[in-house]
C-alpha cells in the first residue's frame, strides 16, 4: 500500500524524523489558509506546492513549485489541483491532482552551503536482508545515478540478529562527506528513519532529497513510502490511510471480492488459483505469442460468484482478445469451478472472446464433463501445452 507524501512525512516525524513541515490542502481555499497557518508557526515566507499523487518525478511534470506570496499560492494551486500529472512514473494519461501539500521553504540561507543526498530503506532480495541504499546525488532519479555513476550509490545491510548498529550509522555520515553537527545529525536521522520502516513494516522508504540545511540539520524533504500489505492486520490505523484514487479502479474492485489482480498490458485475460501457477501460465502466454492481460488469483475457493466476479473484470479490458482459465483442484475441486464457470457464463451472457479452460486435480475428470456437456463455446484442454496452442491458434 502506498501513501501520499504527508501521510509519510507524518510517519517519520511520529518516529522522530526532521522532516519538512507542511499542511495537506483539497482546494485553493485551504491552500492560502495552509500557508498563512505555516508563516504564523514555523516563520517561512515562501512555500512549496507539491502535487499529492502516488508517483515520482512530479516537478518533472509541473507538480512542483515555488510560492513566495499568498497570490502566487492561490494561482499555482489552482494551476495544479485538478491537472492530470504526467510524469516518468505514471501513464501517458497521467494521474489526476486531488491534494496538493503546502510545504515551508527550507532552503534559507545559512552558514553553509546546503547539499541534497538520497536514502531508501528496503529489501535486499538476494541475501534477504534490509539494506540502506544512499547517495551523496540527492534530487536525481537513483536509476540514472546507477547507470551513469553506479560509483556514488553505497549500500549497508543490516543483520536482523543484531538490527542496526551506531558504526553503521556513522559509516553512512562518513561516506556522505559529512562533519561535525550535520554528521550527527545524520547518524540520529539513518537511526530514527531505519526504525521506521522496521516497526512499521514497510516494503520501502524512500527519501530524495534528504537535506542538509545552511545550519548543518538534516531533514527529510520528500518521502515515499510503501507498506506491505500483508503486515496490515497488525497495523489495522494504517488502513485508512489508503487512497483509492490513486490506485486502478479494476483492482480495487478485484481487491473488494477477495481476488488478487493486477493489470497489465497484453491481449489473452488469466484466471488461475495460486500466485506460481499464474506465474507460469504467463510464461506459456508469453511463448505461445501471446501477451497476458492480467495477473488474476482466484484463491482457493473459486465458487461461482467469485469466477463470475474474475469474468466481470477480465472483460472490463477491451484488449483482451481470448481467455485462458488454469486451475489446479488441490484445495479447490475442480467440478466446483467447472459449475462456476457454467454459471458464469449463462449469468454474462456470451463471452466474446474465445474461453480455453484447464482444469487438473481434484474431480478433473468431472469438471471436463460439466464443461463438455453444457453447450457453451469453450475450449477444454488437459495438458497447459494444449492450452498454448489453443492461445495460439485463438490469436492467429
Amino acid at each position: 500500500m502506498n501513501l501520499h507524501e504527508y501521510q509519510g512525512k507524518e510517519m517519520l516525524n511520529s518516529f522522530g524524523v526532521r522532516i519538512q513541515r507542511g499542511i495537506v490542502a483539497n482546494n485553493v481555499d485551504e491552500a492560502v489558509k495552509a500557508a498563512k497557518k505555516l508563516t504564523e508557526d514555523t516563520g517561512t515566507s515562501w512555500w512549496v506546492v507539491k502535487a499529492q499523487i502516488h508517483a515520482g518525478g512530479r516537478g518533472k511534470g509541473g507538480g512542483v513549485k515555488l510560492a513566495k506570496s499568498l497570490s502566487e499560492i492561490e494561482s499555482i494551486s489552482n494551476d495544479i489541483l485538478g491537472m492530470h500529472l504526467i510524469t516518468p512514473q505514471t501513464s501517458s494519461e497521467g494521474k489526476l491532482v486531488s491534494q496538493v501539500l503546502i510545504a515551508e521553504d527550507v532552503y534559507y540561507p545559512g552558514e553553509s552551503e546546503t547539499s541534497e543526498f538520497y536514502m531508501s530503506v528496503l529489501l535486499n532480495r538476494s541475501s534477504g536482508r534490509n539494506m540502506i541504499m544512499y547517495s551523496t546525488e540527492g534530487g536525481m532519479d537513483i536509476e540514472t545515478v546507477a547507470e551513469q555513476t553506479p560509483h556514488l550509490i553505497f549500500t549497508e545491510e543490516i543483520d536482523p540478529s543484531v538490527g542496526l548498529q551506531g558504526f553503521q550509522c556513522r559509516k553512512i555520515a562518513f561516506n556522505l562527506g559529512l562533519s561535525g553537527n550535520a554528521f550527527k545529525e545524520m547518524t540520529k536521522f539513518v537511526f530514527a528513519l531505519y526504525t521506521a520502516y522496521d516497526q512499521t513494516d514497510s516494503s520501502l522508504f524512500e527519501i530524495n532529497p534528504v537535506l542538509k540545511t545552511s545550519d548543518n540539520k538534516i531533514m527529510a524533504v520528500d518521502a515515499k513510502v510503501s507498506i506491505d500489505d500483508n503486515s496490515l492486520f497488525r497495523h489495522k490505523d494504517f488502513i485508512a490511510l489508503r487512497d483509492k484514487r490513486e490506485e486502478d479502479p479494476t483492482e480495487v474492485e478485484a481487491d473488494e471480492y477477495g481476488l488478487n489482480f493486477v493489470k497489465l498490458d497484453g491481449d489473452v485475460g488469466c484466471m488461475v488459483n495460486g500466485a506460481g501457477l499464474a506465474m507460469a501460465t504467463m510464461d506459456i502466454i508469453k511463448m505461445a505469442g501471446g501477451n497476458p492481460a492480467n495477473f488474476l488469483d482466484v484463491g482457493g475457493t473459486a465458487d461461482a460468484k467469485r469466477v463470475e466476479q474474475a469474468f466481470r473484470i477480465i472483460l472490463k479490458d477491451s484488449n483482451v482478445k481470448a481467455i485462458l482459465v488454469n486451475i489446479f483442484g488441490g484445495i479447490v475441486r475442480c467440478d466446483r469451478v467447472a459449475q462456476g464457470i457454467v454459471d458464469a457464463y449463462n449469468n454474462i451472457g456470451e463471452i466474446p472472446v474465445p474461453l480455453i479452460v484447464r482444469l487438473q486435480g481434484t474431480n478433473a475428470k468431472e469438471a471436463k464433463v460439466l464443461i463438455d456437456e453444457s453447450g457453451l463455446k469453450v475450449e477444454s484442454v488437459i495438458l497447459l501445452q494444449e492450452a498454448a496452442d489453443k492461445v495460439a491458434e485463438v490469436l492467429s
